[in-house]
């Protein structure tokens, strides 16, 4: 008996150790955010900077006490993105760039990795938060995807709050506006074609969920619909993985990005890591993306092959990063 007893004590100090040193020990939740990738200057002045990394911060909490309170990761992606929509520092919600012809047409799409259920909404322009109107359409209707006025009338039977286009309006994003209709004979610079905002989580029932929204491309031309809202291109989450993409919308779709990254990991035994560097290197050209994600072991993976992508990621196991750069 005293040998069985010894046995049984030596054994559990054994897994105690392996998971003190992270050997056997897997995160219980774990959350990554971005809010954009692309030619992201490194002269920023410092109070921008901080402006930035404050408002990922913010956003990152907001999933994080979701997580850490045992909430699913459904609702944790709906409230970072959601958050992120709020601020006007990015291309989502407030904060969107401007079309053509001057408004502002807003994508969003979300994912339950769990049941594959997902919702996507794509031109709407009166939704203050596309990203809870994308997980209505998930859960209160029999379709995934609704578009422009269709999106709209869908909202219209729904508690989504609505506002007047303009408030979706920025000083900044209108004097890129300006800038873009005067290049518009031209081959247009980087800073036109990226922004999105998205987040991935993995909850404490082991369940993935991947959101993301937009307000697409600077300038781009009636009916315009980027990556974001296609599931498997900008948005996508299985058992596996949960991806979230942002970069240049027309690459992201023709190497049906986020579906490709879960699905060279499941089927080829790679890291998460291996996988999102094989589409960023093998796949997609330099300067077109970046991508998030997290698998169903709470492994976080963060890369682009753009000069810069807004990210941040928490985690159960005290990990915690906001960066801008490769290594700030």
């Amino acid at each position: 008996m005293k040998y069985l007893t010894a046995l049984f004590v030596s054994f559990t100090i054994l897994l105690f150790g392996l998971n003190q040193t992270g050997h056997a020990q897997h995160s219980n939740w774990a959350l990554a955010l971005h809010g954009g990738a692309g030619t992201i200057s490194q002269d920023l002045p410092d109070s921008i900077k901080q402006q930035y990394y404050d408002g990922l911060e913010a956003a990152l909490s907001v999933g994080e006490k979701v997580l850490k309170d045992g909430g699913s990761a459904l609702d944790a992606v709906e409230m970072t993105v959601r958050a992120l929509e709020d601020n006007p520092l990015f291309n989502a919600g407030r904060g969107a760039v401007y079309t053509s012809e001057g408004k502002h047409e807003l994508d969003a799409a979300i994912m339950d990795g769990s049941t594959l259920a997902a919702g996507a909404i794509t031109g709407v322009t009166t939704v203050k938060n596309p990203i809870t109107l994308a997980r209505k359409v998930m859960t209160d209707s029999r379709h995934i995807f609704f578009s422009g006025e269709g999106a709209e009338e869908f909202a219209d039977q729904t508690g989504v709050d609505r506002v007047e286009n303009s408030y979706f309006d920025t000083q900044r994003r209108y004097e890129q506006w300006q800038r873009a209709q005067e290049q518009s004979h031209l081959k247009l610079p980087s800073e036109f074609k990226y922004g999105t905002v998205g987040a991935v989580a993995l909850d404490q029932d082991g369940k993935l969920a991947a959101a993301t929204s937009t307000g697409g491309m600077t300038n781009k031309q009636f009916g315009r619909v980027g990556d974001v809202p296609i599931i498997g291109s900008g948005t996508f989450a299985n058992h596996v993985a949960a991806i979230s993409a942002t970069g240049w919308g027309e690459q992201i779709m023709r190497n049906v990005s986020a579906n490709t990254i879960a699905n060279y990991k499941e089927f080829t035994g790679v890291s998460l890591e291996e996988a999102m560097n094989f589409v960023l290197t093998e796949r997609l050209n330099p300067g077109d993306a970046g991508f998030i994600g997290v698998d169903s072991e709470g492994n976080i993976s963060m890369q682009m092959n753009t000069t810069g992508m807004f990210r941040g990621s928490v985690d159960s196991k005290g990990n915690r990063t906001v960066m801008i750069w490769q290594n700030e």
